[in-house]
């Protein structure tokens, strides 16, 4: 019989210990267990999920089940001792134990929502957990814990660079824009700036570039599709190419050539997310930097790719008709016509066509080969000068002269090749001049305006040594004697060149007497393996070698003008008068 008991209007039972129950402390601890399996199961990945969540999840689940956990002991030790409960239907025992086991299930869900259904995006309402988490998790650097984490990051990538504050171009000049210093951005933009900071940290990046290229790909394309070029992604962009480059096996080397690689060589959606659009590269500003030190062990193979991403931005370049100085593809210049600045040391080695320095070569020659096609196809411009006066200087430069200028330093690295006499030929004539010059080689629009700034940079160093004997106008003229010859052949093939060889024979034919007079050693340096200097009957010999179909060594003459008298040195002075006594 249920004693009823009432006060101040409101009546209260013994609650039932045979009631029915299927949510109690007992089933409690057993969902409990399998919660906390689940939790501790997890990897980085829904750790990381977790942790980001827009709404603090760790401590709401704590709290939760706490509670859950309380209230449902709580409700066993009641039900055991009979204790008095409200009277009515408001809240019957089967409610309470469902709302109990609800909220213990929702607290599941949530979690189970948030780790595997909706990974969690960096927003307004998780923007200081986002960055509390990935901090640790980078200043940790565990690289399995990063490849991990580079994934997760592509998810958050679009809003990043959403909420991340845009300088635009005039970041590049530390130009501030009118009320910029004055503005506190809001707490997401702030944390989206600082993320996009704290993912250049080299270890990520070389995760990224090993396990999640995607992530990159992410961040690049949005800042194309949002036009938000001048986002804080320098270091960052310029970590991913150094890591690029230095991995082997990363995008750059597998976007290559469709019968190389095949689909994904003919899209090439890396590379061309990040390198095929010029005013974001120009914006960034680094992401044709290599790095400075990692640069110099670089293989012809990381060159060749290096190559191949600046000529995507300078397609573009060219195809859009920017027509301005690109500080990006000018610095870029300097550093490819650099790559084989060390063929010097081949100098007296038998196979230097087999080395790496002479490969390194190669991929430059036919990058420059290749950039002047994009050239071609686009056609000479009617503001393209022939000829730039050098008191006009650097603002009426265009590409055709940095491409000219290019191929100038291209041909003096060479030049350092002096013996011996195969090796010499094989590196400045096959290699370089072979490939630019004669053979209908650069014959397009474009080409021919190259070659005449090429010719005339190659004569003008060639006669400031009437001015000022050096050592680097000697090598150009051992270039220029040793590719072209001592002697005005009359076939097609070399007709590019001819007007040059005429040039430099009759600077040579007039001047190398006077040259060997005045500096030994600098005229000596004129003269590389198999071509002499006979004093005696004032003439250049070129010998060719009694060597294969060869019976007799062969012998081709170069007639020297006689050195002009040296100046009589001025008469003495007369004597002064004595003063008179």
């Amino acid at each position: 019989m249920t004693v009823e008991q009432c006060f101040v209007g409101v009546c209260f039972i013994p609650l039932s210990g045979n009631g029915q129950k299927f949510f109690g402390f007992s089933e409690f601890l057993a969902g409990l267990a399998l919660m906390v399996l689940a939790w501790t199961i997890a990897d980085v990945r829904y750790r990381f999920r977790v942790r980001t969540a827009p709404m603090p999840l760790m401590g709401i689940t704590f709290s939760v089940v706490a509670a859950v956990g309380m209230l449902t002991l709580l409700t066993d030790l009641w039900r055991a001792e009979q204790w008095l409960v409200p009277k009515g239907n408001l809240l019957t025992p089967a409610s309470w134990q469902a709302t109990l086991g609800g909220l213990f299930l929702l607290t599941f869900l949530t979690w189970a929502w948030f780790a595997f259904i909706r990974p969690p995006k960096y927003g307004r309402h998780n923007a200081e957990r986002f960055a509390q988490t990935l901090y640790r998790f980078i200043l940790n650097g565990s690289p399995t814990e990063l490849a991990v984490i580079a994934d997760e990051l592509a998810y958050s990538a679009s809003s990043l660079v959403r909420h991340a504050t845009d300088r635009g171009r005039l970041k590049n000049y530390r130009v501030e824009r009118e009320g910029e210093a004055k503005r506190t951005p809001p707490k997401v933009e702030g944390y989206a700036n600082d993320l996009l900071l704290l993912i250049a940290d080299k270890r990520l990046c070389r995760a990224i570039v090993e396990s999640s290229p995607g992530t990159a790909l992410a961040v690049f394309q949005a800042m194309a599709e949002m036009k938000k070029y001048g986002i804080q992604v320098e270091t960052f962009a310029k970590n991913i190419v150094s890591e690029a480059l230095a991995n082997k096996d990363s995008f750059l080397y597998h976007e290559a050539e469709g019968y190389e690689s095949g689909l994904i060589g003919y899209h090439k959606p890396l590379s061309q997310a990040m390198f095929a659009n010029y005013e974001m590269v120009e914006t960034i500003g680094t992401l044709l930097d290599p790095d400075i030190y990692g640069k110099r062990e670089w293989d012809a193979a990381q060159w060749e790719a290096y190559c191949r991403v600046v000529l995507m931005t300078f397609r573009n370049y060219v195809k859009e008709g920017y027509g301005g100085h690109s500080f990006v593809l000018y610095r870029a210049k300097g550093y490819i016509e650099n790559a084989a600045s060390d063929l010097y040391t081949l100098n007296e080695l038998t196979s230097a066509w087999d080395t790496d320095s002479s490969r390194r070569l190669r991929v430059v020659v036919e990058f420059i080969k290749d950039a002047v096609k994009i050239l071609d196809e686009k056609g000479v411009p009617d503001h393209v000068r022939i000829r730039v006066r050098e008191k006009h200087g650097h603002p009426r430069e265009t590409f055709y002269d940095h491409i000219a200028s290019m191929i100038f330093e291209v041909i003096f690295h060479a030049s350092a090749v002096r013996s011996p006499e195969w090796g010499c030929w094989s590196i400045q004539h096959n290699s370089v001049w072979g490939e630019l010059f004669n053979f209908n080689h650069l014959d397009g629009p474009a080409g021919r305006v190259v070659k005449f700034k090429v010719r005339r940079l190659l004569y003008d160093e060639i006669a400031e040594m009437r001015r000022f004997a050096n050592f680097k106008g000697a090598k150009i003229l051992s270039f220029c004697l040793n590719v072209m010859g001592l002697a005005v052949s009359q076939v097609d093939y070399d007709k590019d060149s001819r007007a040059l060889q005429k040039a430099v024979l009759a600077w040579t034919k007039k001047n190398f007497v006077w040259l060997h007079r005045y500096n030994p050693r600098v005229a000596e340096s004129c003269l590389v393996d198999g071509t002499t200097y006979d004093a005696e009957n004032l003439r250049l010999v070129r010998t060719s070698p009694a060597e294969g179909l060869r019976r007799e060594p062969s012998y081709v003459y170069l007639e020297l003008d006689p050195a002009p008298p040296e100046p009589e040195p001025e008469a003495a002075a007369a004597p002064l008068p004595e003063p008179n006594a």
